[in-house]
């Protein structure tokens, strides 16, 4: 992405379609998809005659598709570049956003907790859970959450972003998997975002300044990976307890509002179990 003066990216370059094919096409090992790949290559990837190849649609109009020159790309003519371009799923229902081949529901960002996650979030008592929006801005958090996080520095109170907090280099050791999970999810995440919220100037100034601040930000952006992360594994290494693994669920509503809660747990009699106990009883 290119950026303006300040550092901030323009909304077109987070949002572009010509950039995304760019990055996913760099992506595709030739040898992969039974194409020769030799040392004559000067950059990495399927060259464009190749990938127009593979998705059956003429040079011209895969050239004209990555200039932002193909007025509304077709479904069939984007699901074969998809699978050219080996993407997954999620991958594929992104590129179709980029295109404007999805219509999006309407979107109301606000700061307003919404009342129905404000109960749900009660409700978690033995377990960390926190509730974000789309930017991963940590809207609300219970104690249990505060007390995890709090070991690290972070104030969850005061509505700090989840992400730019990640990639504080003062709190990489207390993730273990920072560098292969973490981070690359949190990245993926915003970047599904981005595209469900093209109009959000906050969100292309985080991405912007991100990109600035953290050289593996912006590596990672480049790589143009889109995740849901709804399930997963998060471990810990925590100054006060030491090492621990929790399960990660996200709930996100269908209001198109963007706001997830977002659950750690351990099953009981598991070492996780046993030091969220530790935790909540010293906190």
């Amino acid at each position: 992405m290119s950026s303006d003066a300040t550092g901030v990216h323009r909304l077109e370059d987070v949002v572009d379609l010509g950039k995304f094919l760019q990055a996913r096409r760099a992506r595709v090992n030739p040898a992969e998809v039974g194409l020769p790949d030799n040392d004559r290559r000067r950059v990495p990837g399927l060259r464009r005659e190749e990938l127009a190849l593979l998705a059956g649609v003429s040079v011209d109009y895969y050239t004209r598709l990555e200039q932002g020159r193909a007025k509304r790309p077709s479904e069939q003519v984007l699901d074969a570049v998809a699978r050219a371009l080996r993407l997954d799923e999620t991958t594929r229902a992104h590129l179709h956003r980029l295109a404007g081949n999805v219509r999006l529901g309407p979107r109301r960002i606000g700061a307003k907790v919404r009342p129905s996650l404000e109960t749900m979030l009660a409700a978690v008592e033995h377990f960390p859970a926190l509730i974000m929006n789309h930017r991963q801005d940590v809207l609300a958090s219970n104690r249990l959450a505060r007390l995890l996080y709090g070991g690290f520095g972070w104030d969850l109170e005061c509505g700090p972003n989840f992400v730019r907090m990640l990639f504080d280099e003062d709190t990489h050791p207390f993730f273990p998997d920072w560098e292969t999970v973490c981070a690359p999810e949190a990245v993926a995440q915003l970047r599904k975002m981005s595209a469900l919220f093209p109009d959000d100037p906050e969100l292309v100034a985080l991405i912007g300044g991100l990109s600035v601040e953290h050289r593996y930000f912006a590596e990672l952006w480049a790589r143009a990976e889109v995740m849901d992360c709804n399930i997963g594994t998060v471990r810990f290494d925590h100054p006060m307890v030491g090492p621990f693994e929790l399960y990660k669920d996200q709930f996100r509503v269908a209001d198109g509002s963007g706001q997830m809660l977002v659950t750690l747990t351990a099953a009981p009699g598991t070492d996780g179990y046993e030091k969220l106990a530790l935790l909540g009883a010293g906190g």
